[in-house]
């Protein structure tokens, strides 16, 4: 532990890439296996539960430090962190403790998932006081499943990469699929990671994906993509849905499905399972699991979506996100919920065929050979994402403003000769998100908290809200209808901290009301009713866009704004 925690010392000091990897490789080249196979987990992005509850962490705290809970409270809110804070207060340890990574996780704190409170109470300061501070503090953070630290998946790649002398490619193909939960990190799985290269390699797989290709953001005007990107025949032009992307991997007569965060998703998901007998061994797909309801005439086919210049935008196939979330936050899937939102994967590339590795073909031919997989498998639960056509780009602008009516975000542009890569590279080809400008609507600050690390000390955490009536109203108030804590610099957020303080009206534990004087125009990627919240309306990925300083708050939007975004 005290090693691990003397890694994460040296991450969290420098924001140089060099030192982190420096630290990376010092630690990977002395760790054990078994330590080492747990920090990749960590570093990598594996995110365990909570193995104790934040209320029994804080009564121990206070009662081991003596403060009273309002004014650990108080120390919490100031510092920002719970690890670091509880770190901070609980009695130092007289002696260091050498165990490694592996033993205190899997004989010590694993162990604590589930045991009553008056058991905690026992174990955990027996367990503290044999920690010094840094390893104090990295140990409650695992506890909490807190654990972050600025290091990347491709950082952790690359130091890997360069211990074991191997290409960066081949380690980030081995480590898809090592963060899942149901995978428990051990020396075995850790020294496959940085084994030799075999000739046999691909064929002992398994279930396991392809490192996902991602695309970069587009947002030059279309004016500019002739100069850009070249003729627009040069380019495959698909949808971008607004779903869970997916591979769906079939080998040795079973079926995985993996999610875009590595996450084994295929009991989430039972109407694909009969993929397993559609789809021959040595297939994997990637794609995008989405709702589909699809009316009963007109079969989605290639060019589906693509709109005649006089054509009205169809009814939306693709049904809102918030629907496919409705499914993937529930423990059990009853058939009204399977029958409400049916899901279908649309495929738009094909990664391995026939047990061959085809990312290295052009995205044409892959293209192609998709359609006819997805032809013959006969799959009401596997479309082909329309490729839709266009004379050039101004066409293709012109067809990307029905997007909202379908119910997608805007349009993928991928290069038809481009290979699929790694990551967001641009070394093997490159794909375009031109995504649709947000929506946007004027709201109201309304409450403010503190925020958490660096932000500890500022008030940098806001709920908005908008009028329940028009400006002519005899009587109306304030809704809140959304959270946002990004989209302002720093110099502005020291700006609307101190206003927060002086125009505070009431406290409710770390939140703060105030009188309403700040106007902010907020973004967002999607819109959908909802009875969770007392708008009535939730919206996704809210983030601030800037501050009105022009507007008064009498001039906000109101509920109907919000409504007629719902159109």
């Amino acid at each position: 532990m005290k090693a691990f925690a003397e890694l994460y010392t040296r991450l969290d000091a420098t924001t140089s890439s060099n030192a982190k990897l420096a630290a990376l490789h010092d630690y990977f080249t002395q760790a054990a296996p078994d330590d080492a196979a747990w920090a990749v987990f960590f570093l990598a992005g594996g995110r365990p539960r909570q193995l104790v509850p934040s209320r029994v962490l804080r009564e121990q705290a206070t009662e081991l430090s003596g403060l009273a809970p309002w004014l650990f409270e108080e120390s919490y809110q100031a510092v920002g962190d719970l690890a670091e804070t509880l770190s901070l207060l609980l009695p130092h340890a007289d002696h260091d403790n050498d165990e490694g990574l592996a033993v205190w996780l899997e004989e010590k704190l694993l162990p604590l998932r589930g045991l009553a409170p008056e058991v905690l109470a026992e174990r955990l300061p027996a367990l503290w006081a044999q920690l010094d501070r840094s390893s104090l503090m990295v140990c409650i953070k695992l506890i909490t499943g807190s654990f972050r630290v600025g290091v990347s998946k491709l950082l952790v790649t690359r130091a890997l990469a360069t211990m074991a002398g191997l290409d960066s490619k081949r380690v980030a193909q081995r480590l898809v699929g090592y963060t899942d939960l149901s995978h428990r990190p051990t020396a075995p799985s850790y020294l496959k990671l940085i084994a030799p290269e075999s000739d046999d390699e691909h064929a002992q797989r398994g279930g396991q994906p392809y490192p996902f290709f991602l695309a970069h953001a587009l947002q030059q005007p279309v004016e500019q993509f002739e100069a850009l990107l070249g003729p627009a025949e040069d380019w495959q032009v698909e949808w971008k849905w607004d779903g869970i992307r997916a591979q769906v991997v079939k080998r040795e007569g079973r079926l995985w499905v993996w999610s875009r965060g590595e996450e084994l998703v295929t009991e989430r998901f039972p109407e694909l399972h009969s993929l397993a007998q559609c789809l021959p061994d040595g297939t994997v797909i990637d794609g995008e699991i989405v709702v589909w309801k699809a009316p009963d005439t007109a079969p989605a086919v290639e060019g589906e979506f693509a709109l005649d210049s006089d054509a009205e935008a169809p009814e939306p196939w693709v049904q809102p996100f918030a629907l496919l979330q409705q499914r993937i936050g529930r423990k059990t899937l009853g058939k009204k919920i399977l029958g409400d939102a049916p899901v279908v994967v649309l495929g738009y590339d094909l990664l391995e065929w026939q047990g061959h590795d085809w990312r290295s073909r052009p995205q044409h031919e892959r293209r192609t050979q998709l359609e006819q997989v997805i032809q013959a498998s006969q799959s009401p639960v596997l479309l082909p994402s329309p490729v839709i056509t266009g004379h050039d780009w101004h066409d293709l602008a012109r067809q990307r403003e029905a997007a909202r009516s379908l119910g997608v975000e805007g349009m993928m542009l991928k290069a038809r000769e481009s290979l699929y890569g790694v990551g967001r590279t641009k070394d093997m080809g490159v794909w375009w998100k031109w995504k649709l400008d947000p929506f946007s609507v004027d709201a109201v600050l309304i409450y403010a908290q503190r925020g958490h690390g660096r932000r500890a000390s500022l008030y940098s955490d806001y709920t908005f809200a908008v009028w329940d009536g028009p400006p002519d109203a005899r009587e109306r108030t304030l809704v809140p209808f959304a959270k946002a804590y990004s989209g302002l610099t720093d110099e502005e957020m020291r700006k609307v901290d101190a206003i927060i303080r002086k125009t505070t009206v009431e406290k409710f534990g770390p939140v703060r009301s105030v009188t309403p004087t700040l106007v902010f125009e907020l973004g967002f990627e999607g819109i959908a009713l909802s009875k969770r919240h007392k708008s009535g309306i939730a919206v996704r990925f809210p983030r601030m866009l800037r501050w009105r300083h022009d507007k008064p708050v009498e001039e906000a939007d109101s509920l109907a704004t919000l409504q007629d975004l719902l159109g």
